[in-house]
C-alpha cells in the first residue's frame, strides 16, 4: 500500500514521528512517502496515489495546523483512509472524527500504525486475487463507512503496550543540515539531530499533555536503537543531538547509560536533554556525568516563580528548589534552560514584574528565550486543569477551531498586557534583537502596565554574560 506520513511542526527538529513510523511500515512492505510540511511543500501526485494518509500530531500547534489540511487532502484523494497519530490525536479524538478521521492513534503509536496500514491493504490482495474490482484496495473502507467508529477502528486509540523498536528510517526526509542548529559557546554552529529514548512521564502535572495519554506511565526505547538512530544522524552531518524525552531521566539508569555509549562512541558529539526540576536536584551528583559527556544544556519546565501556581499546577517543586538548581548547574558548568508559562488566570500585573526580576536576580536573562515571556496557559481537551475549580469557572466551551477551552483573565489588563508582549516577542525576533534588550523592552512594558507605583523596579544594570557564551539552539522550544 501507499501511505503518506505527514507532520506539520516538530520544533525544528527532523521529524522523528515520520522516521520511526515509516521504518515499521517500510519492514512491514508498504511504500512511504515523508513530508514535513514546515520545510517543504506537499506533493500532491503523493497523496492522489495513496491508501492511507497519517498525519503527525505531537503537541498543539502542529495539531491546528494538521487539521487545516484534512479538507485539502480529502478532496485531492476522497478515497484515502485518514489518520491522526501522536500526543494530541486521543484527546481530541471526537473532534477529529467529525472532521472526517477515521483511525486515532495515541501513546505507543508504530504498532498501531503498522496494524491500520496492512489491515487496509489485506482486502485489496484478496480482492486482486478475486478479480472482484478495479479498485479494491478501498473496498473495505467503503464498507465500514456506515459503522461506528469503534467498529471501524480494531487498534487501539491509546496503546502503552511495550513496543520493540524499530531503528527509525529517515529516507526520503528533508536533510539535517535544514533544521535548528545548535550554537556553540564559540558562536560556531553545529547541524542539531533528534530522537528519543523514552516516551511518557511519571508525573502527572496538572497542565501538561503527556497526562491524559500516559498517566503517569512512561515506555523506553531499547538502547541499541537509540544509538543507531545516532549512529545514523552523526553519518547525515549530525555534530549534535536533542533528546527529546518528555523527561530524560524518568529512567535514570537507562538515559545515562545511552549517554556513555553515545559518549564513549562519539566523543566530540554534544546533546541537550528535557528534565524536571525534581528530578535534577534529586540526581545532583549524575550533573557531572551529563556535562563530561558532552551534554551543553538542560531544558526544564520552572513554569512559574511563584509557589501557589506551582502548587495549582502540582509541580512538584518549588521557587526555593529553582534557586537552588540554578545554583547546582553554575557549579557544574551546565547551561540551564528554563522555560515557563507565566500568564495564568491567577497572573497579576504585580507577580508578572517580579516573575521578570527573579529572571534578571538569577542573572537567567541570556538563558530564557523570548517566546517564554509571553506564553499562556492553554487548557486542552482532556486536561486536569479542569479539575480546578476556578479554571472551570473561567473557562468557556471547547474551541475546535484553538483547540482550547478559552479563559479570559478576571483582570482584563492582564490579557492585555500578555497580548502586548507576545507582539513585543515576535518584533525583536523580525528585527533580531538579543534575549537581553527584548526582556528589556518587556520590563517597560510591564512597568507601564503597572503605572508610577509600580512594586517591580529596574534592577541595576549588571554586566551580562555574551550570547554565544551560552548555547542554544537556533529555534527555540515552543508548544
Amino acid at each position: 500500500m501507499n501511505v503518506v506520513l505527514i507532520s506539520t511542526y516538530e520544533l525544528g527538529h527532523q521529524p522523528f514521528g515520520l522516521a520511526s513510523p515509516a521504518a515499521w511500515l517500510r519492514q512491514r512492505g508498504h511504500e512511504v512517502r515523508c513530508f514535513d510540511l514546515s520545510r517543504e511543500p506537499l506533493d500532491e501526485s503523493a497523496v492522489r496515489a495513496a491508501g492511507l494518509v497519517a498525519f503527525y500530531v505531537p503537541m498543539h500547534t502542529a495539531t491546528r495546523l494538521a487539521a487545516r489540511l484534512v479538507a485539502p487532502v480529502r478532496r485531492l484523494n476522497p478515497r484515502a483512509a485518514l489518520c491522526f497519530y501522536g500526543l494530541y490525536a486521543p484527546v481530541n479524538e471526537a473532534w477529529l472524527r467529525g472532521l472526517g478521521v477515521e483511525t486515532i492513534l495515541g501513546g505507543e503509536f508504530e504498532q498501531g500504525l503498522a496494524d491500520l496500514a496492512d489491515r487496509l491493504a489485506r482486502p485489496a490482495k484478496e480482492a486482486s486475487i478475486r478479480c472482484h474490482s478495479e479498485e479494491p484496495r478501498f473496498h473495505r473502507r467503503d464498507e465500514e463507512s456506515a459503522l461506528p467508529p469503534a467498529e471501524r477502528q480494531p487498534e487501539p486509540v491509546v496503546s502503552l503496550a511495550r513496543q520493540k523498536f524499530v531503528v527509525p528510517d529517515r529516507r526520503g526526509l528533508v536533510p539535517l543540515e535544514r533544521y535548528a542548529q545548535v550554537v556553540l559557546p564559540d558562536g560556531r554552529q553545529r547541524v542539531a539531530g533528534y530522537t528519543e529514548a523514552s516516551r511518557g512521564c511519571k508525573h502527572r502535572c496538572r497542565h501538561c499533555p503527556i497526562v491524559p495519554v500516559y498517566d503517569g506511565v512512561f515506555r523506553v526505547v531499547q538502547p541499541e536503537i537509540v544509538l543507531e538512530d545516532v549512529r545514523q544522524q552523526v553519518a547525515a552531518g549530525a555534530g549534535h543531538i536533542t533528546f527529546g524525552d518528555p523527561d530524560f531521566f524518568n529512567g535514570p539508569r537507562h538515559a545515562l547509560e545511552i549517554a556513555r555509549a553515545v559518549h564513549a562512541e562519539f566523543p566530540d558529539l554534544t546533546y541537550d536533554v528535557t528534565s524536571k526540576v525534581e528530578h535534577l536536584r534529586a540526581r545532583r551528583a549524575d550533573l557531572g556525568t551529563l556535562r563530561d559527556t558532552g551534554c551543553l544544556f538542560v531544558t526544564t519546565a520552572v513554569e512559574s516563580f511563584d509557589d501557589a501556581v506551582l502548587a495549582r499546577l502540582e509541580k512538584g517543586h518549588a521557587r526555593a528548589d529553582v534557586r537552588e538548581l540554578v545554583g547546582l548547574f553554575r557549579e557544574a558548568g551546565l547551561a540551564l534552560h528554563p522555560t515557563f508559562v507565566p500568564f495564568t488566570p491567577w497572573t497579576t500585573l504585580e507577580s508578572y514584574g517580579e516573575f521578570l526580576d527573579e529572571i534578571e536576580s538569577l542573572d537567567l536573562v541570556e538563558n530564557v528565550a523570548p517566546v517564554q515571556l509571553a506564553i499562556r496557559l492553554l487548557v486542552t481537551a482532556g486536561s486536569r486543569l479542569l479539575e480546578l475549580e476556578d479554571i472551570r469557572r473561567l473557562a468557556g466551551p471547547f474551541d475546535p477551531s484553538g483547540l482550547v477551552y478559552p479563559w479570559r483573565h478576571p483582570d482584563a489588563r492582564v490579557d492585555r498586557l500578555q497580548r502586548q508582549i507576545e507582539a513585543t516577542v515576535e518584533a525583536c525576533q523580525e528585527r533580531h534583537l538579543g534575549r537581553a534588550e527584548t526582556i528589556a523592552l518587556v520590563r517597560r512594558q510591564a512597568r507601564q502596565a503597572l503605572g508610577a507605583t509600580a512594586r517591580s523596579a529596574t534592577l541595576a544594570e549588571r554586566p551580562r554574560v555574551a550570547r554565544a557564551a551560552i548555547p542554544y539552539l537556533t529555534e527555540p522550544w515552543y508548544c
